[in-house]
């Protein structure tokens, strides 16, 4: 595939192809065909509606074939998609636009009425993704503003009157490869929402070297779970499209065992999760009674996964085998891999860069650290971001003479394998000690009665930091905070033993299943404050 652009592998694809599997979920399902005319169609549509080459329309929809088809249109336009959380409210969606400055945006019905109230304050066109056809309710709930309607399956709604009769009219776009394909807002370490630019360039690289080291080809299918709005969730989209493959989106991971039946029945060769993924399929579901014939490879990512665990999933799904991956959004989505190979013996380590790209480990100056030394991680690649929409400090400060700064520690061994030590922001100073508080929150998930931990640093003057833990017990546990403290002791030295352990139902999380751990920190400050010296 010798084109950069997402669109024209589709196209590509579709020409060689047309009847293979591109995008399925549990109510439609796309042939390569299919998804060709579709994005070509809805492309026409929103060049009839003014989008140009570099303009920006928000994407605020769930995983749907409606989604991937709205994203390759704006693509195959050399426009610019922005991903944004559905979930995040009227206020949020008015203070972000003011920063996007869209063309229009991809919503769905039920949001009608909350993105009729932003259009208000905003001009917007809309392109309303709802099941049947649109009522008079939904017209009303979103004022005055122009709305185009599509079915789930991406197909424009055959009732509407400004459907383009075909996509002959649309006029060429040149299309350039360093030019802005795809904003993913992350909230980073600090817990403020960011848009990572991403070009055409550093999604392409991306995807290829995803697809050199994972082996993928048109056989491949994955079962996603993880959402579009995500770097990750995007980055299994985009590699299996550029390959002539499949993807089954899947919206059911409430009903784990469902999902997990719909990955053999589907007959998917991958699967793709964060921490929370494996271990909620860990502690819920006995695993004996199922069977993955096709299953070849796991991937995870999206923070640190317990030894024990990691350990277990390749023996609950073998003969998959399990790639243990890091990356950020900075970076499209990938910077480095453990070759399932070396899991024994490099147990615990982020792995070695990816193809394209380079990684060290170095003091704040810059320079480079011997193996072994704890340091700050950098790296570069055609992958890493040009920086972040309209904020030109923050893009200074991660963007260095060609090196991205992750934010994170690491350590290099002796045989070019990195290991994750923490976020820098995260990392604790305790009795002199540094401590990362993944450590401890393995530690604490050990109890039988613990479901799951985070960990944030809470101190003063007086005291200096000290962990402070937030549990989520088991359904029946009762374990309270003398007994768990004791436990701890059991695995760690005394002074990572948290200090004060707050029982709560659950553990606050963005849509693809991350730790907000400043949302934690923020509660743990409010409560040392009204708590006092």
């Amino acid at each position: 595939m010798n084109t950069p652009f997402p669109a024209d592998w589709v196209l590509a694809h579709a020409e060689r192809d047309p009847d293979s599997p591109a995008v399925d979920s549990p109510e439609a399902r796309l042939t390569y065909g299919d998804l060709a005319e579709r994005m070509r169609l809805l492309s026409a549509s929103l060049a009839s509606a003014g989008v140009r080459p570099g303009e920006r329309v928000v994407i605020a929809l769930p995983n749907l074939p409606a989604t991937v088809v709205a994203g390759l249109a704006v693509h195959l336009l050399g426009a610019c998609a922005v991903e944004i959380n559905r979930d995040w409210g009227a206020d949020a969606f008015r203070i972000m636009l003011s920063q996007i400055r869209p063309r229009g945006a991809f919503v769905l019905g039920r949001d009608a009425r909350t993105w009729g109230d932003v259009a208000r304050a905003l001009p917007l066109r809309f392109w309303v993704v709802h099941p049947g056809p649109p009522t008079a309710g939904l017209r009303e709930a979103l004022g005055s503003a122009t709305a185009t309607w599509l079915r789930e399956d991406g197909r424009l709604d055959p009732n509407e009157r400004t459907m383009p009769l075909s996509a002959a009219s649309m006029p060429p776009v040149e299309k350039r490869i360093d030019s802005s394909a795809l904003i993913l807002y992350t909230s980073g370490s600090t817990g403020e929402p960011r848009g990572v630019v991403q070009t055409f360039r550093n999604i392409d690289a991306n995807t290829r070297s995803i697809v050199q080291y994972l082996r993928l080809t048109a056989a491949d299918r994955a079962l996603l779970i993880l959402p579009l709005s995500y770097c990750y969730g995007r980055s299994v989209l985009q590699t299996h499209l550029f390959v002539g493959g499949s993807v089954y989106l899947d919206n059911r991971f409430m009903y784990p065992r469902v999902v997990l039946e719909a990955l053999a029945a589907e007959g998917c060769t991958g699967f793709a999760g964060v921490p929370m993924t494996f271990e909620i399929i860990r502690r819920q579901l006995d695993l004996s009674s199922l069977s993955w014939p096709r299953l070849r490879y796991l991937t995870q990512a999206g923070g640190a996964l317990a030894p024990d665990t990691i350990r277990w999933v390749r023996r609950a799904f073998h003969p998959a085998r399990l790639f243990v991956m890091y990356g950020q959004s900075e970076a499209t989505s990938r910077l480095s891999y453990l070759p399932p190979e070396r899991a024994a013996d490099k147990e615990g380590s982020i792995g070695i860069p990816i193809p394209g790209v380079e990684l060290k480990v170095v003091d704040g100056e810059g320079r480079e650290l011997a193996p072994g030394e704890v340091g700050k991680l950098i790296a570069r690649g055609d992958n890493v971001t040009l920086g972040y929409l309209d904020e030109p400090e923050e893009t200074a400060a991660i963007l260095r003479d060609g090196w991205l700064w992750t934010g994170d520690l690491a350590y290099r061994d002796s045989d070019g394998f990195f290991f994750h030590v923490g976020r820098s922001r995260e990392i604790l100073k305790i009795r002199g000690h540094r401590v990362n508080p993944v450590e401890i929150e393995h530690a604490l998930e050990r109890h039988p009665e613990v479901a799951e931990a985070a960990v944030v640093g809470r101190g003063n003057e007086l005291t200096g930091e000290a962990a402070a833990a937030f549990v989520v017990r088991r359904q029946g546990g009762s374990v309270g905070e003398t007994d768990l403290r004791r436990f701890c002791r059991g695995w760690l030295p005394a002074y990572k033993v948290p200090a004060t352990i707050t029982f709560i139902e659950r553990l606050p999380r963005n849509p693809a299943g991350k730790l907000l751990r400043a949302e934690l920190a923020a509660r743990r400050a409010a409560a040392s404050a009204e708590e006092g010296p």
